[in-house]
C-alpha cells in the first residue's frame, strides 16, 4: 500500500517524453489537428532525469502509459478515450505515492491540465519493470516492459537531411509535455502492446521525442 502525500506539495520534475502512435509521420496532433486516420492509439513513455516531490527523490523513474481515443482532443472534440498507465516497480512508497499523485493529476501543474483535456476511462494501473533508453544525440529512443509493451524509434532522416541532424518542431501547437518544448521527429520500428485490452503490433508509423520540465505545488 501506498503512502499518501498532500497535494499542496511543491514539485518539479524534467526528463524525456516520447510516443509511437498509429498516425501517419508527422502525427498530425502535435500540430493540434485530427489524427491521420480519425482515430489514434499508442504507447506514451516517460523518463524523470531529475524530480522532486518535497523531500522525495524521483531521478531515474520510468512512466509508461497505453492511450486510445477518437477524434481531436485539443479541439476537446474526441470520443472513447481510454488510458493505462504503469509506474516503475524500483520506486520505495514514498516514491510511488508521489509518482500517482503527479501522473493522476492530483498535484496539479501540467499533468492535471493535460488529464482535465484528454480525460479517459482508466482500464488499469499498476506498478512493472520498465526500461526506458533514449539517445544523448536523440538518434534513437525505446521503452520496453517485458511481454506488455515494446516501443521503438529511430530520428526521422532523407536525402536533404544533413547528417546527425534532427528534424524538429518549435512551438508545437499540440505538445503532450504542455508550451514551450521542441519536437524531434522519428519513425516507429516498434510498435507493440498487449495489456489492458489494448492489442497491436506495427512499425512505420510515426513517433516524436519531447523533453519535459514541470513544476506545481505553493509558488510553483
Amino acid at each position: 500500500m501506498t503512502e499518501q502525500v498532500t497535494t499542496d506539495t511543491r514539485w518539479h520534475l524534467a526528463g524525456d517524453w516520447f510516443d509511437v502512435c498509429k498516425c501517419a509521420i508527422p502525427c498530425p496532433c502535435t500540430f493540434a489537428q485530427p489524427p491521420t486516420y480519425g482515430d489514434c492509439e499508442g504507447v506514451l513513455a516517460w523518463h524523470i532525469r531529475e524530480g522532486t516531490f518535497g523531500d522525495v527523490r524521483l531521478d531515474d523513474l520510468n512512466v509508461v502509459m497505453l492511450g486510445s481515443f477518437v477524434g481531436n482532443p485539443w479541439a476537446r472534440e474526441h470520443t472513447d478515450a481510454y488510458a493505462a498507465v504503469f509506474f516503475d516497480e524500483r520506486a520505495d512508497d514514498r516514491q510511488r505515492a508521489a509518482l500517482q499523485s503527479i501522473f493522476g493529476g492530483e498535484a496539479g501543474g501540467w499533468p492535471a491540465e493535460f488529464g482535465e483535456m484528454f480525460g479517459p476511462e482508466m482500464r488499469g494501473m499498476e506498478f512493472a519493470p520498465i526500461r526506458i533508453e533514449v539517445d544523448e544525440d536523440l538518434a534513437s529512443w525505446r521503452a520496453e516492459i517485458p511481454g506488455r509493451v515494446s516501443a521503438s524509434a529511430e530520428a526521422l532522416t532523407g536525402p536533404t537531411t544533413p547528417d546527425g541532424a534532427r528534424v524538429q518542431v518549435h512551438n508545437a501547437p499540440g505538445a503532450e509535455v504542455g508550451p514551450g518544448q521542441v519536437a524531434t521527429w522519428g519513425r516507429a520500428t516498434t510498435d507493440r502492446a498487449d495489456a489492458y485490452g489494448f492489442s497491436w503490433d506495427r512499425s512505420g508509423k510515426s513517433s516524436k521525442h519531447f523533453p519535459f520540465d514541470w513544476s506545481g505545488g505553493p509558488a510553483a
